[in-house]
C-alpha cells in the first residue's frame, strides 16, 4: 500500500512537473490518468482516487523514489554542466545534436534532470521503445497526446504538435538500440519538423558502433541522420563523435576524479579517495554507496 507521505512526494512531484504542459488535460494524458483524478489529488484528495498501481507508475514516470532510498544531491560534474549546456542551447535555437560518450558518466541523470524543468521536453530511454511504434506511441503519450489508435495517425499528430508548440526538444537516450525502423521514422520526424524541433541523441558503444558500421556499408538512413544531428568528419574522412571525456588515460583518469569529488562533496562524503577506489568512478556504484553509508548513518 502506498502510504499518505509517498502520495505527498509524489504529488510534490507532479505540481513541479505539471508547469511544463499547457493543460491539466495534457499532463493527466502524459501520467496516465484523467483531467478529474488529477485535479482532485493537486487539491489534496488522495484516497480512493488513483489505484495504488497508477500511484507507482506515475512515481516512476516522475522519477520519485519511493522506497528506503535516499535521493542523491545533484552535483554540477563536467559532465552535467556540459549536457544541460548542449540540451539548452539545441531547444532555444531548434538544433540537433549528436553525444556518443562512455557509459556511466551521468548522461542519463542529466538528462532527465534537464526535462524535470524544461517546457516541452521529452526524454526517452530508446532501449524500452525499440522499434518505431513504440517509439512514437512514446513520445505521443510524453507529449499529452493520445497515444493509442492508428499509427499514421499517431504518428502525425506528433509531428503536428511538435510543429505548433513552443521550443519542443526530444532526447533520445541509448539511441543505439532502436532497430533500423525506427532509425528512418527518426529521418522522417526531423524532416517534419525541421527549425521547429530540437532533437538530442545520446548513446555509448553501440551508438558508435552503429554509426560508424552502417554509414561504412552506406545503408539508407545513417548518413542522413548523422548530417542532421550535427555530424562531422576529420581530416581524413572518418566521422567525428561528439564526446565530454577526455581520451587519454592519466587525464581521463583525472577527469573522472573530479566527478567523483564533486558527487562526494554535495552528498556529505569527504573520504573522496576511498570512495573512488571503491567504485572505481562508477557513478551507478557511487549512488549504492552513498545509499549505504546513509543507512549506516541512520542506524548508528
Amino acid at each position: 500500500m502506498i502510504t499518505k507521505e509517498v502520495k505527498n512526494r509524489i504529488v510534490e512531484a507532479m505540481n513541479a512537473s505539471r508547469k511544463n504542459y499547457s493543460s491539466n488535460a495534457r499532463f493527466a494524458t502524459a501520467i496516465g490518468i484523467n483531467a478529474a483524478q488529477l485535479s482532485r489529488v493537486l487539491n489534496g484528495d488522495l484516497e480512493n482516487v488513483v489505484a495504488d498501481n497508477k500511484w507507482i507508475s506515475i512515481a516512476r514516470r516522475l522519477d520519485v523514489h519511493i522506497g528506503n532510498a535516499t535521493e542523491m544531491v545533484t552535483a554540477n560534474t563536467p559532465v552535467f554542466k556540459y549536457i544541460n549546456a548542449q540540451l539548452a542551447t539545441c531547444q532555444q535555437f531548434s538544433l540537433s545534436g549528436m553525444l556518443c560518450d562512455d557509459a556511466d558518466i551521468g548522461k542519463t541523470y542529466a538528462a532527465k534532470h534537464f526535462v524535470k524543468t524544461a517546457k516541452n521536453a521529452v526524454y526517452v530511454d530508446c532501449s524500452q521503445v525499440k522499434t518505431k511504434q513504440k517509439l512514437v506511441r512514446f513520445i505521443a503519450k510524453e507529449l499529452g497526446l493520445n497515444g493509442a489508435g492508428r499509427y499514421q495517425d499517431i504518428y502525425e499528430d506528433v509531428a503536428y504538435y511538435l510543429r505548433s508548440i513552443s521550443y519542443p526538444i526530444i532526447i533520445l537516450d541509448e539511441a543505439g538500440d532502436l532497430d533500423y525502423g525506427a532509425w528512418l521514422e527518426l529521418k522522417a520526424l526531423w524532416n517534419a519538423t525541421e527549425r521547429a524541433c530540437a532533437w538530442y541523441m545520446m548513446g555509448a558503444d553501440g551508438l558508435k558502433d552503429k554509426i560508424e558500421r552502417n554509414m561504412g556499408r552506406k545503408k539508407v538512413g545513417y548518413v542522413e541522420i548523422f548530417s542532421r544531428y550535427g555530424g562531422k568528419y576529420e581530416k581524413d574522412g572518418r566521422i567525428k563523435l561528439q564526446k565530454v571525456t577526455p581520451e587519454g588515460g592519466e587525464e581521463k583518469k583525472a577527469f573522472t576524479r573530479q566527478q567523483v569529488a564533486l558527487i562526494a562533496k554535495v552528498n556529505g562524503i569527504s573520504d573522496v579517495q576511498k570512495l573512488y577506489a571503491q567504485t572505481g568512478g562508477s557513478l551507478r556504484r557511487i549512488y549504492t554507496e552513498i545509499q549505504k553509508r546513509k543507512a549506516q548513518e541512520a542506524t548508528s
